[in-house]
């Protein structure tokens, strides 16, 4: 009995060991209520917070960009909508993923391929149906929910209203296809001002990674908003020229969002439970961008455009010369900006740049803005107010031209023999030597300042694409070039526009309109408002002053008096083109380019190359200025035969327009207003008509009307290789063409013509 009552020594170890297991039970216990703690109570919003964001997406909602009108209020530039067509590889093929069923226990089999159906609809070729069949199946070689098998793929852009409407109708039928409809930039008058204007582009990586620094995802709400202000995201449209570009922030807009409910496979959810699921606020409407309205008219620009047409290169730029603003900037060649908007596709995109950028032509550089020439004798009114404001030169004095000056062992040629003439002489029959004896006792570096003043050699500031500022050399710009051996040739060719002189149609345009207005230097304006959707003025910009030139009144009105014989004396180089009805003082100018085949160019294209330079100078009416007109033809030949005509026909346009939108004005103005509109409502109906003729590649079904037999755009360079046909600018002068001039007879030496 007291055996029983004696404790055993195993009970005891028992025990012991008890006590260790419950110490570890409660540790582990503890340790898991900690945990639980903190995931419920410490940090419960965070992850609920995630768990949320989990199934809600927040689907971005494209803002729609500002229009941009001309200055009667004709649209330029606006957006237009565009459907694209995504599909779910998964989803329109379940026969290409891994053959196992689905999660909803239904085998593969029982799940019809839609995509045949949507490829029909589509209208795809069979190169396109083989090449999106080969990707759906690559896709699908998982399953898993975050694979490409479940990812959206773009598989036809701006497909026509028809289609859309198709694969609406049938949409239950199609699973796994989706019509996503966002704008797309377009712009009516297609090529005409395309340079002025501009063009909208994906944004490119190097452009986002400025916006979007290193470390971008770490950022703060703040300091993202600093660095991007206008919210730029991988695959957003930016301007990349022109005024889309140089007004990018008034006419961007921000975009909106909206909140959808999304399973795990990244499928929209709708109905009460989703709508359960949504925060407020579920939605935030886009705002859009700004309106722009120009200064340029585009009635003006067409003209210009008209005029060009004979002529492969060029440009022309007109300019109020009492504001300076801009109402017509014209550069030949140019570009459809539609066809590098995206509207068309990525593969027109491709094409089209590569078309451009491959033309001798250079139909994407400005050429008003971007392209510096010698100005020839358009720079002559320059060279006579230099000697004025000194007095070293008699303006009544004459002096005799023989044809040619003798200076050293060089010999400076005229383009014919003018006789005795004074300053007002020669610059109407655009005499040469005249200037070269000038130059002799004005010296370069007078020149110089007098052509700074009315803001030639440096930029304009207009900010709309790349600018060069020109070059007005001096002394010491030609002694740090040719290493101190300055030579007084250099002057005479200066005084004449050659050698290294340069300047841009535009320069030239507001130097003539100083010229015109008593000096004074407008700063270019292209922008004349910023204005709402509904028309009201958010800010309006007025003239700016860039400078005050420092000329005497007496020697502008002795310029202005020789300008105006250019084109109305008899003896002046412009006076056989000149119109009756506009009143019109300018200056003609040939500038030599300095060509020399060195025998491996074509001869078509040495031919055309070796062409001078044709310029025109003019403002209009010439008693009381109102427009000052630059037209350069790019190696279109002499001046007073080429390059003039085509500015006294924009001067007659301008004054025809002029006095047509008044007698409207008199009645109320109605009359204009109403034709305005029913000009861009049929505009806009042929607009959608070109794009429903699409044919299924996204190409118009037929050929444009009065396109050229050869397919190839009118004044465009000719493929290499190729024969020029009778309508190609580098061909061989035809002979016989009314609407030609004949080509000038070459003029040795380096001096210019008028």
């Amino acid at each position: 009995m007291s055996a029983f009552l004696v404790p055993r020594s195993d009970v005891s170890e028992f025990r012991k060991r008890y006590r260790w297991m419950a110490l570890v039970a409660f540790l582990a216990f503890g340790v898991v209520g900690v945990r639980l703690f903190q995931l419920q109570v410490v940090k419960g919003a965070e992850y609920a917070q995630t768990a949320h964001e989990n199934v809600i997406r927040k689907v971005t909602i494209p803002t729609t960009r500002g229009i941009v009108r001309d200055s009667q209020g004709r649209v330029l530039a606006s957006s237009r909508p565009s459907f694209n067509v995504l599909i779910v590889p998964g989803r329109v093929m379940p026969s290409a993923r891994p053959q196992k069923p689905n999660r909803t226990g239904v085998a593969i089999a029982d799940e019809p391929d839609s995509w045949n159906r949507i490829a029909d609809t589509l209208r795809l070729n069979p190169d396109e149906r083989t090449r999106l069949t080969a990707r759906i199946k690559d896709a699908c070689t998982t399953d898993e929910d975050h694979s490409p098998c479940w990812r959206a793929v773009l598989v036809r852009e701006d497909v026509t209203r028809d289609i859309v409407a198709e694969l609406k109708q049938h949409a239950s039928e199609i699973p796994g296809c989706e019509v996503v409809s966002q704008p797309i930039r377009y712009y009516p008058y297609k090529h005409l001002a395309s340079h002025l204007i501009g063009y909208t582009a994906e944004i490119d990586a190097e452009t986002l990674a400025h916006f979007r620094p290193q470390g971008w995802e770490t950022m703060t709400a703040e300091e993202r908003q600093k660095s991007n202000p206008l919210g730029y995201d991988p695959g957003d449209v930016i301007g990349a020229t022109g005024v889309e570009r140089a007004w990018e922030s008034y006419l961007r807009g921000q975009r909106g969002w909206e909140k959808r409910v999304v399973d795990a496979r990244g499928r929209y959810r709708t109905g009460p439970e989703a709508d359960r699921l949504l925060d407020a606020p579920s939605r935030q409407e886009p705002l859009s961008g700004r309106d722009l309205r120009l200064t340029v008219d585009i009635d003006l620009v067409q003209a210009i455009e008209r005029a060009m047409r004979p002529h492969a290169a060029g440009s022309a730029v007109v300019v109020d010369v009492r504001t300076g603003r801009l109402l017509a900037m014209y550069s030949k060649p140019d570009f459809d900006p539609n066809d590098l908007s995206g509207g068309a596709g990525r593969d027109r995109i491709r094409e089209s740049f590569n078309k451009l950028y491959t033309d001798a032509l250079r139909p994407m550089l400005d050429k008003t803005t971007s392209g510096a020439f010698q100005p020839g004798s358009t720079f002559k009114p320059f060279s006579a107010l230099a000697a004025l404001e000194d007095h070293l030169v008699d303006p009544a004095e004459h002096e005799r031209c023989d044809g040619y000056l003798s200076f050293g062992r060089r010999i400076f040629h005229c383009s014919h023999v003018h006789g005795k003439v004074d300053m007002r002489d020669a610059i109407a029959e655009s005499c040469n030597v005249y200037f070269f004896k000038l130059a002799e006792q004005v010296g370069m570096d007078r020149i110089a300042h007098i052509a700074t003043e009315f803001g030639l050699g440096a930029k304009t500031g207009i900010g709309v694409n790349p600018e060069s500022p020109g070059r007005i050399p001096t002394r010491s710009w030609y002694a740090l070039r040719y290493k101190g051996q300055f030579r007084i040739g250099f002057t005479l060719n200066t005084s004449i526009g050659q050698g290294a002189t340069t300047v841009t149609p535009l320069q030239l345009a507001l130097a003539y309109a100083a010229i015109a207005n008593g000096g004074t230097v407008y700063s270019p304006q292209l922008v004349r408002a910023v204005e709402t959707t509904d028309g009201s003025v958010v800010q309006d910009f007025p003239p700016r002053v860039r400078q005050k030139a420092k000329v005497a009144p007496e020697n502008l009105a002795r310029v202005n008096d020789a300008l105006f014989a250019v084109v109305n004396d008899v003896k002046g180089t412009a006076f056989p083109v000149r119109d009756p009805g506009s009143e019109v003082a300018g200056k003609t100018g040939t500038a030599q380019t300095g060509y020399v085949n060195t025998g491996g160019d074509d001869p078509k294209k040495a031919w055309y190359l070796a062409r001078d330079h044709a310029w025109f100078a003019a403002y209009s009416p010439a008693k009381a200025p109102e427009i000052a007109v630059v037209v350069l033809v790019e190696h279109g030949g002499a001046g007073p035969t080429v390059a003039a005509p085509i500015a006294m026909q924009i001067v007659k346009e301008y004054h025809r327009l002029a006095a047509q939108r008044q007698k409207p004005l008199a009645h109320g103005g109605k009359d204009a207003r109403d034709a305005r509109e029913a000009r861009d409502r049929d505009r806009d109906g042929d607009a959608k008509d070109d794009r429903d003729a699409k044919d299924a590649h996204g190409a118009p079904a037929t050929k444009a009307a009065g396109a050229p037999p050869n397919g190839r755009a009118a004044g465009a360079a000719p493929a290499p290789g190729s024969v020029p046909d009778i309508d190609d600018p580098l061909a061989m002068p035809p002979q016989g063409r009314p609407e030609d001039p004949p080509p000038p007879s070459p003029i040795p030496g380096p001096g210019g013509t008028p």
